[in-house]
């Protein structure tokens, strides 16, 4: 049980320094607390812990009340198998819905009302660290995004996209990236 609530506690300052990079481009003191104070993206990242947590420890209901809750308060649905990686940023949380046993990498951002996964018996996706969906984007079925990839606004993924690749349009078309990670698509 100690090392359960150790992990937790680590997991959660990991996102912390994550998500202050992420939002504020400094993990400085002042930077962690703005983002532990204020930000919607860390108390869905502390909730979904406590999740992880309520299930480790075998507490289902506690799952399910935290679930619920997190749903009508942050408008944001995240199945009770799902993994998320260190530093996950939902820069706009509204309408996201991650199903059933997704795997989310490390630093991947959310922008807001996107779809990951589909009916429980066609598989769900895996996505890699470093990756950005871009709003309203639809990733659907067993596929996975390989790491450092964009997934851009409104597309609808529907293959494996390689590592280091941009996915645009209905369906999604694949191409390699040519910007660096400085650049925001």
């Amino acid at each position: 049980m100690l090392k359960a609530r150790e992990s937790m506690i680590g997991s959660l300052v990991t996102d912390a320094l994550e998500l202050a990079k992420a939002a504020n481009g400094s993990s400085d003191a002042k930077s962690i607390a703005k983002v532990v104070l204020t930000s919607d993206s860390y108390r869905i990242t502390a909730l979904n812990r406590a999740r992880e947590a309520a299930l480790t420890y075998r507490i289902p209901l506690l799952n399910h009340v935290l679930r619920v809750a997190q749903t009508a308060v942050m408008g944001i649905e995240i199945g009770k198998d799902v993994t998320l990686g260190k530093g996950v940023y939902f820069v706009h949380s509204l309408g996201v819905v991650i199903g059933g046993d997704a795997r989310i990498g490390d630093r991947v951002r959310f922008y807001g009302n996107n779809t990951v996964g589909t009916a429980k018996d066609n598989g769900y996706p895996v996505i890699e660290d470093d990756v950005w969906i871009g709003a309203g984007a639809r990733i659907l079925g067993p596929v996975r995004i390989g790491a450092r990839s964009r997934i851009g606004a409104n597309a609808v993924v529907l293959q494996d996209v390689p590592p280091d690749s941009v996915a645009v349009g209905i369906p999604a078309r694949i191409f390699p990236r040519k910007d660096s990670d400085d650049v925001a698509l």
